[in-house]
């Protein structure tokens, strides 16, 4: 009979996704991950079968928190040009925050393994859904409510929103917020 885990699968999930987030798949080790979360490698390996499986953990956990949380901010009062440009800078805000900007976790994994991994690429593109869709329904709810034109494509613009944001990210890494604020209004004077 084995020993009781004593921690939380939650939150070594959280902790590993923070490791991934700052180092990438490829240059987090075992130790790195045993030392970030508290866990032993042997107990983490036992709860999760493998690096690659708690990686994969750690997309569905980073995927869920960012969809929840974008929605939860388009949703909030205001017009949807100030709900967009609410979540767009938070996301330069909370990239530069970092004493490294780190960037996303999905733009990260998607350079680091695009190409030669299809299950990472899956997982980047079901969260690239996710907010395509969160901002489709946003700029649908701007389309009825009038505060938005009404030649707009929904979809297309919600991915346009994304491919902005995922450039936002990029910048975050080297770029002032000045001047990445001036890129989310130019991006939204077209909404």
């Amino acid at each position: 009979m084995g020993r009781p885990r004593n921690f939380d699968e939650d939150t070594v999930v959280d902790l590993a996704m923070e490791a991934f987030w700052s180092h990438g798949y490829g240059n987090t080790s075992p130790a790195q991950l045993a030392e970030a979360t508290g866990v032993g490698k042997g107990s983490l390996y036992n709860t999760f079968g493998s690096k690659r499986e708690l990686f994969e953990r750690a997309l569905t956990r980073y995927d869920q928190q960012g969809a929840e949380f974008c929605t939860s901010t388009l949703n909030e009062p205001g017009s949807t040009r100030e709900r967009l440009r609410a979540w767009m800078r938070f996301t330069v805000d909370s990239g530069l925050a970092q004493p490294v900007p780190r960037g996303c976790l999905m733009v990260n994994t998607a350079m680091e393994m695009s190409g030669h991994d299809p299950e990472a690429n899956r997982a980047v593109q079901v969260a690239q859904e996710h907010m395509i869709e969160a901002f489709r329904v946003r700029i649908e709810q701007g389309l009825r409510d009038g505060d938005v034109r009404p030649d707009t494509d929904a979809r297309a613009f919600g991915e346009f929103v994304l491919n902005t944001i995922m450039g936002l990210r990029v910048s975050a890494k080297f770029s002032s917020a000045e001047t990445m604020y001036r890129i989310i209004d130019t991006a939204l004077s077209t909404l």
